[in-house]
């Protein structure tokens, strides 16, 4: 068998091209690696064109890219349900901080890691945005599971499991970025956690880099109220606007949560081409604030989507995600029409590649791009009839329908199947973590 080709067969495709085509009875045919062509499934000549090639009918199925997770601490994963129903800087500082100090290491984040990648490769997503400490361990799981990653260079000015100062913090990511050079499926972005857990003098050594790097800034900005507020009475400066005057505004900014803005600071980040990442279940369960999604995306920002941890949320499942964004949304703004079907595919698709620098290489079904693909079988009795498989996907669908998963052009999920991950020794793995952390041994 020529296992070079892999012919695909659904009944629609959702490309996330720039027209957004939607195409029924469509053939995809991966060669390698990539997405070599799209044609109409009865001009295909499989045994003439695409001699031994692997043959999937879809024959219920939305064919679309797969999910870009922009926001995760995938190891985090492990403190699921830990400190649950908490404000956030309770949760953070007498829950979570304390838990990592006592209990990651690289045995955590590996382990964390493995179960957060066979939830996300399970629901749909095929790329994750990770903020989280040993991102030299996170890298080396998700490329030996198969699963692309942006790892986050982890920036603070205090010290952890992972590094003393703010220099050591820089130099330890400099040596990390360097490492994945070669990995397929991983690269990298700086993560400073906060601005205030981070200093002007490491942000500014940190913007350099940036700049010169050409790599992406993921940071945790105007979160909530109390962390604004608690800014300008110790700055006389909102946290936006000194990270502007730092030089860390631009286009290689990635800006997570953003609930608390002013009509200034929408129209600074369109004007300098930020990225924002909306994480509206974990920021409705932290009572963080609202994100204002619908004025964003009318001012012209990139918006993509998030889940923030597990840890907080308490799931990793993107299509869940899709659905409260595009509900909250409306809610917000008052306006039903707001946040619509394909403009919340595009926020977990195209725009996630765009934040993340990878634009031209995932985010939307295009010949040449990489195949990094998901197919969701609309089958069941929650979708059915289907008058439109946009709409259908965004309010009626589940990560249950999610039935085949590629990455790479590499089948993770067959038939609802992991096929490259251990369950059991996953599950098993998570299990004996909360006996020692639940017994405090």
């Amino acid at each position: 068998m020529n296992s070079q080709y892999q012919v695909l067969l659904p009944k629609w495709i959702i490309t996330v091209n720039p027209s957004f085509e939607v195409l029924a009875d469509y053939a995809l045919i991966i060669k390698g690696s990539r997405i070599h062509s799209l044609l109409p499934a009865n001009e295909l000549q499989i045994h003439e064109s695409y001699p031994g090639a692997k043959i999937t009918p879809l024959p219920d199925h939305i064919l679309m890219p797969g999910l870009i997770n922009c926001h995760t601490h995938a190891s985090m994963s492990l403190f699921r349900g830990l400190a649950d129903d908490l404000k956030l800087m309770d949760w953070l500082n007498n829950h979570i901080w304390p838990a990592e100090q006592q209990w990651v290491d690289q045995q955590f984040i590996d382990d964390g890691a493995q179960l957060s990648i066979a939830e996300m490769i399970r629901s749909g997503t095929t790329c994750m945005n990770d903020m989280y400490f040993f991102p030299d361990q996170v890298a080396r799981t998700a490329q030996r599971l198969g699963m692309r990653a942006v790892v986050g260079l982890i920036v603070l000015d205090f010290p952890t499991v992972w590094a003393k100062n703010a220099d050591d913090y820089l130099h330890k990511a400099l040596a990390v970025h360097d490492e994945i050079k070669e990995y397929s499926l991983v690269t990298s972005a700086f993560a400073p956690h906060a601005p205030y857990t981070v200093s002007d003098e490491a942000l500014v050594k940190l913007s350099i880099y940036s700049n010169e790097l050409d790599i992406p800034v993921h940071m945790h900005i105007h979160e909530t109220e109390f962390e604004v507020n608690e800014a300008v009475k110790n700055t006389g400066r909102r946290p936006l606007e000194r990270l502007d005057q730092l030089n860390l505004v631009n286009s290689n900014l990635i800006a997570v949560h953003m609930t608390q803005l002013d009509e200034f600071e929408i129209e600074r980040l369109a004007e300098t081409g930020v990225h924002v990442v909306h994480c509206p279940e974990s920021n409705l369960k932290l009572a963080s604030g609202l994100c204002p999604v619908a004025q964003l995306q009318s001012n012209g920002i990139n918006v993509a989507l998030g889940t923030d941890s597990a840890a907080s949320n308490n799931n990793l499942d993107m299509l869940a995600e899709m659905k409260t964004a595009a509900l909250l949304a409306k809610g917000v703004s008052g306006d039903a029409s707001a946040c619509n079907a394909q403009q919340t595919i595009q926020m977990a698709t195209i725009n996630g590649a765009r934040a993340l620098g990878l634009g031209e290489r995932i985010g939307s079904i295009e010949e040449r791009k990489q195949a990094d693909l998901i197919a969701v079988d609309l089958s069941h009795c929650n979708t059915q009839p289907v008058y439109d498989p946009v709409t259908q996907l965004v309010y009626a669908s589940n990560s249950r329908q999610v039935s085949h998963v590629w990455i790479e052009g590499k089948c993770q999920l067959r038939d609802y199947q992991l096929l490259n991950l251990d369950t059991d020794e996953i599950i098993n793995k998570a299990q004996a973590w909360s006996d020692k952390i639940r017994n405090k041994a």
